[in-house]
């Protein structure tokens, strides 16, 4: 028998007798080697291809565990342009059309960071003829995907291929979003990524999922670091208190140990700060497991409201990011819109649900059915982690929850309290000064000029007016109902609202023969002209729909509103001045607030706001906005 002949036969004798005889080694088929890819899944900075800290949950996603990645909306190198041809002013959704995101290029070392890390564990026994494919085979429209090699980072495309030498020491991805989420109805923000490796004609493959980071809004718990206020050029009247006012507020941040100079706004003359934009943030777990954060400020949902583009022009750059909503309808009031209508609960955990980043607060009018714009409460909402808890502002001209509620950070075991105006306390102090035969002192203390007249009522006319006593009952109704809501929400207790005198009244300074500043908060961003027809417009609106008759008053402050204050530390709280009346030498409505801030262990300071904002129904808070210390994990309590 011939060789050949030979290794036949015994062939077919394996072949025949295979239950009998097992397959010589070199007749086997290799299988594929193992793909495993791996991400941040225990959200501690690095990603473990050694251990295993990083396998349980890589195919889901919770809030408390799965990897994370950033939209990397920010303009890390400063190439966004904010003009067109000719210089002329980009329309506004060009403005938001370009991020790092948009140029599909990693743009240098900052970008980098901003990238969410994947790795491949080394495949050491990959075949030389083995290839790998890299797919995102969820969330592709919003992600993007980056392959490090020597030559830097190159985009993945369904044409890139890793190498069997790739394979074997391991890959390294870098993740990113190209946008925040929108509605979770149409992206919940998850992204799966698959490797898919190839060889002998046989494929296998691994998936890995990371969901892009929420976009959160700040409480008062975090720490300030920076303030921002518009400074009104010129030198007229107006313009000098405005900007004594700016220079006021430096010395009060710089005494609160704030280190970091005022971001003034100066283009478009918008003195509510507060109003158009809400500083908000994104981040994800970096080297050494510290928070590698951006800043996003989220743009109020009014498109004519031009001061909106300063955030572009000025404060997007390298780690921040602007976000604006598109698709809001005219039917949506616009006041609502204002972010001074947003603020956040400190977080919490009651009655099984638990807001480890805090909790978003907004006012509707229940009155009327009108509630902020679809499209921005959609936005927070999907977030997943904020969910926007309504209030009834319909009672308040402006409509804003900043008007008349706050988060005081304080050494109880929840971490803060509830301060509340208290139109009660209000009216309290003007009685008592009544009838211990202080009737007939002036009712503010602000001083006037020949072109500012101040105001000259006394106590008693006040408390003998036609309606101050009748709508801050009404407030004080109004308010409690208001706090019954936030208590039942978060379990806070009687003992854990801190109770601030306060007084309202309906109509707007000039009514009440203030002279008006440039701007009411209600119809900032709007001429004189116009913002005179909006609040007619307004004052029409209720008739027609019966809310004067039946009793549907709306208010402002009438003394400025001490809640509308900014939260400066833990310790320190900046109000605006009181000017109330001034009775042995001492102003009682400020007594009285310093006292109610006192003993919710806060140091207070007051700052001048009167001719500035409050007779435009702001105050010190409706001015300026806070960027506060985002470096704590949103997922953690």
């Amino acid at each position: 028998m011939s060789t050949s002949h030979a290794r036949r036969a015994a062939l077919a004798i394996t072949v025949i007798g295979a239950v009998l005889a097992p397959v010589s080694p070199a007749f086997a088929v290799e299988p594929p080697p193992q793909v495993d890819l791996r991400a941040d899944v225990n959200r501690d900075g690095l990603v473990d291809v050694r251990g295993v800290t990083d396998t349980d949950g890589e195919d889901s996603w919770a809030p408390g565990r799965g990897a994370v990645f950033l939209p990397n909306i920010d303009d890390d190198s400063k190439r966004c342009a904010v003009k067109g041809p000719g210089g002329k002013p980009l329309p506004d959704a060009k403005l938001a059309a370009c991020n790092d995101a948009s140029d599909a290029k990693v743009n240098g070392a900052d970008d980098a960071a901003d990238l969410a890390r994947v790795r491949s564990v080394p495949m050491a026994k990959a075949p030389a003829t083995a290839t790998g494919a890299l797919r995102v085979v969820n969330g592709g429209k919003y992600t993007r995907v980056f392959l490090k090699r020597t030559t830097g980072w190159t985009l993945v495309t369904a044409k890139t291929r890793l190498s069997a030498a790739e394979l074997r020491s391991g890959v390294e991805l870098g993740v990113e979003s190209t946008d925040v989420i929108r509605d979770s109805k149409v992206w919940d923000g998850r992204a799966v990524i698959r490797l898919t490796v190839t060889s002998g004609g046989k494929s296998t493959s691994d998936d890995v999922t990371l969901r892009v980071a929420p976009l959160l809004t700040h409480h008062h718990l975090q720490n300030a670091q920076q303030l921002t206020v518009t400074r009104v050029p010129g030198k007229d009247d107006y313009a000098r208190r405005q900007q004594a006012f700016v220079k006021g507020l430096a010395a009060e941040v710089k005494s609160a140990g704030i280190s970091k100079p005022l971001v003034t706004f100066e283009k478009y003359g918008d003195i509510w700060a507060q109003d158009f934009v809400e500083p908000g943030y994104v981040s994800m777990a970096g080297p050494g497991g510290r928070q590698h954060v951006m800043r996003v400020m989220l743009r109020s949902a009014q498109a004519d409201r031009e001061a909106g583009r300063e955030l572009f022009e000025k404060l997007r750059g390298n780690g921040v990011g602007v976000v604006q909503v598109s698709g809001v309808r005219d039917s949506e009031e616009w006041t609502l819109n204002s972010m001074g209508n947003l603020e956040t609960i400190p977080p919490y955990n009651n009655g099984g649900r638990f807001f480890p980043a805090g909790r978003i607060i907004m006012g509707e009018r229940k009155d009327s059915g009108s509630k902020p714009a679809q499209a921005m409460r959609t936005l927070l909402k999907s977030q997943g982690f904020q969910d926007p808890l309504l209030l009834d502002t319909s009672w308040l001209d402006v409509g804003h929850v900043d008007e008349f509620v706050q988060f005081l950070p304080a050494d109880t075991p929840r971490g803060w309290k509830i301060a509340i105006a208290d139109p009660d306390a209000g009216l309290r102090l003007l009685r008592e000064a009544k009838a211990a035969g202080h009737g007939k002192t002036r009712m503010f203390s602000v001083p006037g000029s020949k072109d500012l007249p101040a105001p000259k009522e006394t106590i008693d006319q006040a408390l003998a007016s036609k309606w101050l006593v009748a709508d801050n009952t009404m407030a004080a109704k109004r308010i409690a109902a208001n706090l019954a809501v936030l208590m039942r929400e978060t379990g806070v207790t009687g003992a854990e609202v801190v109770r601030v005198p306060a007084l309202y009244t309906r109509g707007s300074g000039e009514q009440r023969g203030d002279s008006m500043p440039r701007l009411t908060r209600m119809g900032a961003g709007q001429t004189p002209d116009a913002v005179r027809e909006y609040g007619q417009q307004k004052e029409l609106a209720r008739h027609r729909e019966g809310g004067a008759a039946a009793g549907g008053v709306m208010t402002s402050a009438y003394v400025p509103g001490a809640v509308n204050g900014i939260v400066l530390g833990r310790n320190r709280y900046l109000a605006p001045r009181q000017w109330g009346p001034v009775i042995g030498g001492k102003d009682i409505f400020t007594a009285a607030v310093t006292a109610a801030y006192t003993g919710a262990g806060m140091k207070v300071s007051y700052l001048d706001d009167w001719y500035t904002y409050h007779v435009g129904m702001g105050e010190v808070h409706c001015g300026t906005n806070t960027l506060r210390d985002a470096s704590a994990a949103w997922w953690k309590p």
